[in-house]
């Protein structure tokens, strides 16, 4: 800093010597003149440099201004009385102009700086609002904080989470019991030399986490609201954290009790059955034996039934985790939807159902059990949103090594709005949720299965056909995954 003056004060001497030759060498003018010109050179280097500069400026030209400009020349000496004012005059008007420069150039930097201050304010405050969940909130906004102020390292430590979230390019370390000590009293600490700073972050009057910066030194005021800023983020973070939890619970209490209801209103047809096959039987010990047996047989058919729903009801409930265990065996694409079709011949009933299935189908290795289970989600889907009189059609085949199972069904058809939220759970569509008997959950399991399977499950549809098409890589690795 000190070189950077000297060597502004000689070019701004050397800019007096310049004028001073030219006026009185180059361009003989009078001395009116050349006090103007001296007067122009020192608001120049006054607004450029300063008022150290302009103020040396400005005792040099008053000297070279009495040395060759007024009588007698060559010496310091003034013979007129009124060139005496008229110097002084210049002197006294160079040094005012250079102060009111200065300080005018210091007002403007001073509201530049005030502006960019607000500007990065600003700026934070925006990113704030549009973080995503990729990554911790408060990693995210200290990477921010050190990218819109350009700071050399940034550190917050959250008193909550009681983790520190460090970012910037260079290291800052051995202030943990500092940051601690501001999260915890919300007392602060600056250290000029090393250009740092340490501040606690409150939320109210409550301290909630500690702040270390370290760059460019920031008003109190710009630091005050920046800390402000963070405590707003950290509070939002956190309540959008504890509505991400609500929500959670919400969404599997109601899964709870949906699967409760779907499971209640299943059990009911096999055990009104079983029912009435034992009470018949009970009714009258002596009828035929060939009465007899069929009243046993009924009753074990539903009973079998009966827990063929548990068990499904058990395995939907087991699906509600993300990581799904498969059972991998090779397996006939082709053989399974026929068994899926064979254990809902109650549900078909007498709708007509078209099956083909391509001869090489192909043997794949999946979860027999699993797979099962989303094949009859989309066989039940279809059957429930489709007339009774209308066609099911079911295709098996294999094509550039996908092997696909196609289910069509002939019912007045999904909304492309509704088609971009049919596989998610719990949700049905809002012209059928108080119609159609469902729980909002066969698409998201069959789903959540294909992709375990590493598949994908689609769906085409227009009013009269919607189609379901559930993907199988066709080279699928055998065992557990």
């Amino acid at each position: 800093m000190v070189g950077q003056r000297a060597v502004r004060l000689i070019i701004s001497l050397a800019g007096v010597a310049l004028v001073t030759f030219v006026g009185s060498r180059l361009l003989p003018i009078n001395p009116t003149t050349q006090g103007f010109a001296y007067l122009l050179l020192v608001l120049i280097i006054a607004t450029g440099w300063g008022f150290f500069e302009a103020a040396a400026a400005s005792v040099a030209s008053t000297l070279t201004f009495n040395f060759f400009f007024f009588e007698p020349i060559g010496t310091f000496t003034i013979d007129d009385p009124r060139n005496w004012v008229a110097l002084f005059s210049f002197l006294a008007t160079s040094l005012i102009a250079s102060r009111l420069s200065a300080e005018a150039k210091r007002r403007t930097l001073e509201a530049l700086a005030r502006q960019q201050d607000l500007e990065r304010l600003y700026t934070f405050s925006r990113a704030i609002l549009l973080f995503g969940n990729a990554e911790p909130f408060p990693k995210q906004l200290v990477q921010k904080l050190a990218e819109i102020f350009e700071l050399s390292a940034v550190v917050l430590y959250d008193r909550r989470t009681e983790e520190f979230y460090r970012a910037g390019p260079s290291e800052f370390e051995g202030l943990d019991d500092q940051l601690h000590e501001a999260a915890l009293q919300g007392t602060s600490f600056n250290d000029a030399s090393r250009n740092r700073v340490i501040t606690g972050i409150r939320l109210g009057s409550e301290p909630i986490a500690g702040l270390a910066l370290q760059g460019a030194q920031m008003p109190d005021s710009v630091l005050q609201a920046l800390a402000n800023l963070v405590a707003v983020g950290l509070e939002r973070a956190r309540a959008e954290d504890l509505a991400s939890q609500i929500e959670a619970a919400k969404r599997s209490e109601k899964l709870r009790t949906t699967l409760i209801d779907a499971m209640a209103h299943e059990l009911k047809t096999p055990l009104t059955s079983v029912m009435a096959a034992t009470t018949a039987f009970l009714a009258d010990p002596n009828q035929a034996l060939e009465s007899k047996n069929e009243l046993i047989r009924i009753a074990d058919e539903e009973v079998k039934h009966l827990k063929e729903i548990i068990d499904e009801s058990l395995e939907t409930a087991r699906l509600d985790s993300s990581d799904i265990q498969l059972q991998r065996e090779p397996s006939n694409v082709g053989d399974i939807v026929r068994e899926v079709v064979s254990s809902m011949r109650r549900e078909i009933d007498h709708r007509p159902l078209e099956f083909t299935c391509d001869e090489d189908a192909s043997i794949i290795a999946v979860d027999r059990r699993l797979m099962k289970l989303a094949i009859k989600q989309l066989l039940d889907n279809a059957l429930k949103y489709s007339p009774a009189d209308t066609p099911i059609e079911i295709k098996v085949h294999r094509s550039d090594g996908t092997a696909t199972v196609a289910i069509t069904d002939h019912g007045k058809g999904i909304s492309a709005q509704e088609q971009k939220r049919i596989f998610e759970r719990l949700y049905r569509g809002s012209s059928v949720q108080h119609k159609i008997p469902g729980s909002g959950l066969g698409l998201s399991i069959a789903q959540d299965i294909v992709r375990a399977h590493r598949g994908d499950l689609t769906v085409t549809s227009r009013p009269g056909e919607t189609t379901f098409r559930l993907n199988l890589p066709a080279e699928q690795d055998g065992g557990r995954s």
